[in-house]
């Protein structure tokens, strides 16, 4: 296994976990050329992205303009690398967590399209997720459409500003999300590989819910008071109509396909079992 990094500091760490630790950029077809054909993979697992720093749903195009081009050059860039050392199965990450297409019912299906946003600043961001699975597809690759990903310490740019009670819960809060353990994305991932599976799968638990629902729960678990409510039409100025659209129109995932197909099993089947051991 070879394990790539953009920052020479990480090297040891990658190695001490037993790969094969090389320094690349994604956005340089040269680098991307020389790891891929130093390592001449039978897979190449893309998981390229520069996502850093706290949410900033108001800004996304902005908090996401890196890992655009990453979904994008980078993509093109791995693709054109497979191609010249004769090809390699793709596994590529994608994104299910309160995208899916606003219309209809709250869960959605791998064959219902994604929701653009467009006019949003996460038109850019759905652009870049469309773009890398139309490529992995049409390349008879995998695509793994993880949800709102959670883990040890990934909680942590929620769980502050819901202790300052900086985090409230918007309008009805009917919007859907899907979640998903970082353990269990691993697992559904490492299956995909093992199986040289192609398609598209969500890899979410098993409980798609409204925010009315997971944020209480989620302030509870971090001992936090119960978050305050505002009207849609006051948060839309102060955090933008992307985190308006999540917490009142975004709509959750199926995995049915995903635990049908690769027989994977969840360790945390739901949000509510992996928020309480994550926190407390």
């Amino acid at each position: 296994m070879t394990a790539t990094t953009t920052s020479p500091a990480k090297l040891d760490m990658l190695a001490q976990s037993g790969a094969e630790a090389v320094v690349m950029d994604g956005l340089d077809a040269v680098s991307v050329g020389e790891a891929v054909a130093g390592a001449r993979p039978d897979v190449i697992v893309h998981q390229m992205t520069a996502i850093a720093g706290a949410p900033d749903l108001k800004h996304m195009d902005r908090w996401f303009a890196r890992t655009n081009r990453l979904r994008t050059e980078g993509t093109d860039h791995l693709m054109a690398a497979a191609e010249g050392i004769g090809g390699a199965h793709i596994v590529a990450q994608s994104y299910a967590g309160w995208n899916g297409i606003r219309t209809g019912g709250w869960v959605k299906t791998e064959d219902d399209p994604l929701d653009r946003h467009a006019g949003t600043p996460a038109q850019p961001v759905m652009d870049a997720v469309r773009h890398v699975e139309d490529t992995v597809v049409k390349a008879d690759g995998a695509v793994v459409r993880y949800g709102w990903l959670y883990g040890p310490g990934v909680l942590d740019d929620l769980v502050a500003p819901l202790r300052k009670r900086q985090f409230p819960l918007v309008g009805s809060g009917a919007g859907h999300t899907s979640w998903v353990h970082l353990d269990d994305a691993a697992n559904a991932t490492a299956l995909v590989v093992e199986q040289l599976a192609s398609g598209v799968f969500n890899i979410v638990d098993d409980e798609p819910a409204a925010a009315r629902e997971w944020l209480p729960y989620l302030a509870a678990c971090a001992g936090a008071k119960p978050p305050m409510r505002v009207p849609a039409w006051l948060a839309r100025p102060l955090a933008g109509q992307v985190a308006v659209a999540v917490m009142t129109e975004g709509r959750g995932f199926s995995n049915a396909k995903a635990k049908r197909e690769l027989g994977w099993q969840l360790r945390y089947p739901s949000w509510r079992q992996g928020f309480a051991a994550v926190l407390t």
